[in-house]
């Protein structure tokens, strides 16, 4: 353990006075394993403790302390964030939260449920399959997210563009303030104007309002088995031009996702799924309108393919390869991964400005001699360019670095945001300065100081210094 100051020391002490020893760790090697999320050359370091509570009034506890010490708190699930919101910050406590996953309640007739912060994206989403209900976002990481972090980032998904994101689903919190209270906000109802809304407020606010400790989620019945339509193109371009068309068309899919060529290369070496395709980019839609209606849609989504010049598009008639091509989109980040460093990022854009934004990645690409991989939520606009970084190119880090900034500033251009679902952490807060103005940016802070008046709450995230 390293060298700690008095404070430090009497702090520790005060932890351990009011948690059980197990819920404290203090070892540098396995703090270090918690320090940081999977965002790319996001600054971090080691906490000065890692606290795991099992109860919300453990997690209150700690909060006071906290407050009453004036040390900071970096609240954490599973740590599969992708822009440094969940980096330790110096002399913080690291508040682990996976372990508060319960599932407390499953409301058949309301159609909801009620779950701890730590509970798995994927478990919530089998306990409810067996009531016919389902919880829609679905993020990449669903196997290995918690709700907790889900609701922290406003996290998406495949699914968005028909069913919306995490808030869209969220329908009350109890969370601890940053001066250490417990409070309840939003409903149980479907309805619900009482006062300002708190909860939607505090959903994408990375951990910088509050700590959550329960959630509330809306459900819907289980969907219609799906349709698969797939379409192979040349070009990036290509492909943004099916987007635009299916948009244009005024169809909704329950999912539209871009892949190319470099990701689907990179999943095959590594699963042997056998997906790669003789295509530059693939575009995989579902929909999952019940009936004649939904093959209709099928049709119109493998029409749209095919004007915008698909060199093969067809609807699936094999649920097994169809559910492959899903599974090679979820695994494409952690199948780049194998090759190098991965800086992903998280733009998004309005669906008609869809293949002017790929061809303007490709030229980054080009213009910072930047490997860039290219998977996207292309039917709400959503993209996820991957720039490769060998490991020990640090010019090669700069470049991409470079990209990188230079990818949300074209987004801006183009009339979009700098992140869709990931969130702004560390990585992206320059970005949010030129996203948003000056004063927008006060209402931010204003918002900050409070709740969190203090301001040790995930300091120096989203607007802090």
């Amino acid at each position: 353990m390293s060298v700690k100051t008095a404070s430090e020391l009497a702090v520790l002490e005060a932890l351990a006075a009011v948690l059980p020893s197990d819920r404290i760790i203090v070892d540098d090697d396995v703090m270090r394993s918690y320090s940081h999320d999977e965002a790319q050359w996001a600054p971090f370091v080691t906490p000065l403790a890692v606290v795991r509570p099992r109860t919300e009034a453990e997690v209150q506890q700690t909060v006071k302390l906290c407050v009453e010490c004036r040390v900071p708190i970096v609240p954490r699930g599973g740590g599969t964030g992708l822009s440094g919101g969940a980096n330790a910050t110096p002399g913080c406590i690291v508040l682990v939260l996976d372990r508060l996953d319960e599932i407390k309640e499953i409301n058949v007739a309301e159609r909801l449920a009620v779950v701890g912060p730590g509970v798995i994206n994927n478990d919530l989403r089998e306990a409810c399959h067996k009531d016919g209900l389902w919880y829609p976002p679905d993020p990449s990481s669903a196997a290995w997210s918690n709700i907790g972090g889900n609701v922290a980032t406003n996290a998406g998904g495949i699914c968005c563009v028909k069913y919306g994101v995490t808030k869209d689903y969220v329908l009350a919190l109890r969370m601890v303030t940053g001066t250490g209270e417990l409070v309840e906000l939003g409903r149980r109802t479907s309805k619900g104007v009482a006062g300002y809304d708190l909860v939607g407020l505090v959903v994408g606010s990375e951990g910088t309002l509050g700590i959550i400790t329960e959630v509330t989620v809306r459900l819907l019945p289980t969907p219609a088995p799906s349709r698969t339509i797939a379409g192979y193109f040349d070009s990036l371009v290509a492909a943004g031009r099916a987007v635009s068309a299916v948009a244009a068309a005024g169809l909704t899919p329950s999912a539209l996702e871009l892949i190319d060529r470099q990701c689907l290369v990179a999943v095959d070496d590594w699963k042997k799924m056998g997906v790669s395709a003789e295509a530059n980019t693939v575009l995989l839609s579902r929909t999952d309108t019940p009936g004649s209606i939904g093959d209709v849609e099928a049709a119109a989504i493998q029409a749209c393919f095919e004007q915008a010049g698909a060199s093969w598009a067809a609807v699936s008639t094999d649920p097994e390869e169809a559910e492959s091509l899903f599974e090679a989109r979820r695994l494409a980040y952690p199948a780049m991964e194998r090759l190098g460093h991965v800086m992903t990022e998280d733009v998004c854009v309005p669906k008609m400005a869809l293949p002017d934004m790929l061809s303007r990645i490709e030229a980054i690409a080009n213009r910072h001699e930047t490997v860039i991989a290219n998977v996207a939520h292309a039917g709400d606009g959503n993209l996820h360019p991957m720039l490769l970084v060998q490991h020990g190119d640090d010019e090669g880090r700069l470049r991409a670095e470079a990209a990188f900034a230079d990818i949300m500033a074209e987004a801006l251009e183009l009339g979009g945001t700098i992140t869709g679902e990931h969130g702004v952490g560390l990585l992206k807060k320059a970005g949010l300065t030129h996203e948003l103005s000056g004063h927008v940016m006060d209402l931010h802070r204003a918002v900050k100081r409070a709740l969190d008046p203090l301001g040790i709450l995930n300091p120096g995230k989203i607007v802090g210094p």
